[in-house]
Parts: C-alpha cells; sequence; structure tokens
C-alpha cells in the first residue's frame, strides 16, 4: 500500500516511520528542514528498542499525495483546512483520508472540503521531534479508528507494523475523551514548561487538573455523547507512565510557533457557552496561552 504523510511532525514521523520500517513506501510532506534530512539520510526512527534510519521519500509540496491509497493527516489543527486545499486536486478518488490530530473536530472538517472517505483516528502516543528527519518516540502508540470504513486488512497493515489498534463504535466519545487529557496537560505544561510526571505533583495541581476534565466531561455530557472509561484515573496514569513527556503545545511556546490552544481547551470553552456549560478553568488557560503566543514572556538575563 502506498501511503503519504501530511505533516511531517512527530506523530506522523512516527506512524508513517513504521509502516515504511513494515515495507509499505511512504512518502511524507513537510517543512524543508526535515524533508531534506529524509532525502538525505532517511528518517531516524528512535523508540526504546530501536535506532533506525528507514527508507522514505519526502517533499514539501501536497501534490505527492498522488498516488497514495492511504493518506494520514497529521498537521496542527490549525492547518487542517489549508491541508485539505492543498491535496483536494491530487488525491485519487479512491484514496482513504485518515486524521491522525489533535480535537475533536477534524475529520468533519477535512469532509467538509474532500468528496474522499475521511476516517477519525483517536491518537495515544507520545513522540517527538530530536532533530531534522529524527523523531523520537517516548511511550504508548496505540490507535482507536472509527468502525465505518475501516476494514480488517488496514487494521492488520498497522498491527503488523508494531501499532496497536482497534476500531470503535463511539469514536467520538472517544476522541473526547482523549481531548479531555490533552485538556489537562497540554496548556498546563506550557505555562509552567514542565514534563508531566513534575507538573502534576505540584501542590494543588492534581485538583486543577480534575477540574479540567470534569469540565470537558460536562460539556461531552450536555452534547449528548458517551465518553467511555474513566478520565480521571487515565489522566492520573498518564502523569506516572509517561513522566517526562512535555506537551505539543509546551514545545510550540517554547520556539515561539502557535499551538493548537484554539482546538483543545478553547473547544471546550467554545462549546461550554454555546451549550450553556460553565468552563472557567478551560476558559482561563486557553486565553492564558493565547496571551503568551502573542507576547512571549520576557526571558531572565543568564
Amino acid at each position: 500500500m502506498r501511503i503519504a504523510v501530511m505533516g511531517a511532525g512527530a506523530v506522523g514521523c512516527y506512524y508513517g516511520g513504521m509502516l515504511a520500517r513494515a515495507g509499505h513506501p511512504v512518502v511524507f510532506i513537510g517543512r524543508p528542514v526535515h524533508v531534506e534530512a529524509m532525502r538525505r539520510d532517511g528518517l531516524r526512527l528512535q523508540t526504546a528498542t530501536l535506532d533506525e534510519r528507514v527508507a522514505v521519500q519526502a517533499s514539501t509540496c501536497a501534490d505527492a499525495v498522488a498516488g497514495a491509497a492511504l493518506v494520514l493527516c497529521c498537521v496542527k489543527s490549525t492547518d487542517t483546512a489549508a491541508a485539505a486545499r492543498q491535496m483536494a486536486p491530487h488525491l485519487d478518488a479512491g484514496t482513504l483520508v485518515l486524521s491522525l490530530q489533535n480535537g475533536v473536530d477534524n475529520a468533519p472538517r477535512l469532509r467538509e472540503l474532500l468528496p474522499q472517505d475521511v476516517g477519525a483516528v483517536v491518537v495515544y502516543v507520545a513522540a517527538q521531534m530530536a532533530g531534522p528527519g529524527h523523531v523520537r518516540h517516548h511511550g504508548r502508540g496505540d490507535l482507536v479508528f472509527e468502525t465505518h470504513g475501516t476494514d480488517d486488512a488496514l487494521l492488520d497493515r498497522f498491527e503488523r507494523a508494531g501499532i496497536p489498534s482497534r476500531r470503535s463504535g463511539n469514536v467520538e466519545g472517544e476522541l473526547w475523551a482523549k481531548l479531555a487529557i490533552n485538556c489537562a496537560y497540554n496548556a498546563l505544561s506550557a505555562l509552567t514548561q514542565l514534563p508531566y510526571g513534575q507538573m502534576r505533583a505540584g501542590a494543588g495541581m492534581a485538583q486543577v487538573m480534575h477540574d479540567i476534565v470534569a469540565e470537558c466531561l460536562a460539556v461531552a455530557a450536555a452534547r449528548g455523547l458517551s465518553v467511555p472509561g474513566d478520565c480521571f484515573q487515565a489522566v492520573a496514569d498518564i502523569g506516572a507512565s509517561m513522566a517526562g513527556q512535555v506537551s505539543s503545545t509546551a514545545q510550540d511556546l517554547a520556539r515561539g510557533h502557535p499551538g493548537e490552544i484554539d482546538h483543545l481547551n478553547g473547544h471546550v470553552a467554545r462549546e461550554g457557552a454555546r451549550l450553556g456549560v460553565p468552563t472557567p478553568v478551560n476558559r482561563m488557560l486557553h486565553a492564558t496561552v493565547r496571551l503568551l503566543e502573542q507576547h512571549p514572556p520576557l526571558r531572565r538575563p543568564s
């Protein structure tokens, strides 16, 4: 299966790299710094058990999706619409597009702009770009696919590539479960610039994170959604299992790049306002991160 990865960041490079390592021809579409490194040296895929160079194709242009049977859309939520418009003229009619992105509304936004089948996928992975064309995996890596449009053969390809995969008939609820976790960690990790374990251990932080999740679940309930699992326990577990991880929002803020906060805590705040559900903690976190994106804090002299 020829696979294209739209968005050669940490998520795209990890999953695309695992699929390429399993023998699938994979092309990455991304920024020049990563594309040039992958063209020259291959993708460096580093996990707890391996450190390999994987031969891949790479391009800075969206026309590289042409001929792909499967496209993994892994761009930031802020870039979803632009990515769809760039890909649209080059996608084959039968191409399956999968959204492997943070937030809960990316697949619907892709469907508004693309006639191809689009599937939502819930992503649980800790990874970061450790350098040009170099992805470092820190933990997990499992995917949850929509039941509709996902056949056994597709899941088998991911499983054979070492990617734990399952289907869910309630993928929207699963996306909200993941959103609650992201809302609990991303903004606070960004504001403190601390890894998950150290941040959660701070005085009063566990209760703050509980309040964030409670607001997310209240908004989901007002939407009529059933959110599976125990989100409060999941947040506690991630603080232990990914203690050294720093959120993608923290990484974006440290680099001076706009992040996805509008599609995380901001989405919860907007939906809460629309449905009459109070979300003061999520609203405050969204506003504070947005302020820091627009006005970076002064750096202390060394």
